[in-house]
């Protein structure tokens, strides 16, 4: 509850301080998740540097409709500086790897319940309903935020602008 309270307030914070700090992605740059295997995922690794950020869940059904499309951006617009992450708002690695293992998932995954639901409040959903997209260029501003499931034809709409 704490937690949760303390995201609200940030997210708050952050859309009073102006379009800059509203973006949230210095949020997003900040944070350390946990990858499946226990190793530490630091997410500023990515800065300046085209990215689509996912959070998903096992238990979520258009999560899981939305991973081949995911693994097929990646392996299609890799090799153009794309990077895409998923953010599992789940605690139980060895099981977050089996499911990644079974879905041949070709990027990386980070896992934090509490931290992912704060890291998606900080980036604009207040509702914490997944699943959850977000576009980021180079500049680190979002191109992007979609709630709900992530498609092909919703990042070519976006594609050149992210991918500049």
């Amino acid at each position: 509850m704490i937690a949760r309270a303390a995201g609200l307030l940030l997210a708050l914070c952050l859309a009073c301080a102006g379009p800059a700090a509203a973006s949230g992605s210095d949020s997003l740059y900040g944070a350390t998740l946990t990858a499946p295997g226990g190793q530490p995922l630091a997410l500023a690794q990515y800065r300046g540097k085209p990215l689509l950020v996912n959070f998903w869940a096992r238990w979520c059904a258009p999560c899981r409709a939305e991973i081949p499309e995911l693994i097929e951006l990646r392996a299609a617009y890799g090799k153009r500086g794309l990077n895409v992450i998923g953010i599992g708002i789940e605690e139980d690695g060895e099981a977050v790897a089996d499911f990644l293992k079974a879905y041949e998932v070709n990027y990386p995954v980070g896992l934090g319940k509490e931290k992912g639901l704060w890291l998606m409040q900080a980036l604009g959903n207040s509702r914490s309903a997944l699943p959850f997209t977000l576009a980021i260029d180079r500049k680190g501003e979002i191109v992007m935020r979609k709630l709900g499931r992530f498609t092909k034809a919703d990042f070519e709409q976006i594609a050149d602008r992210l991918l500049q």
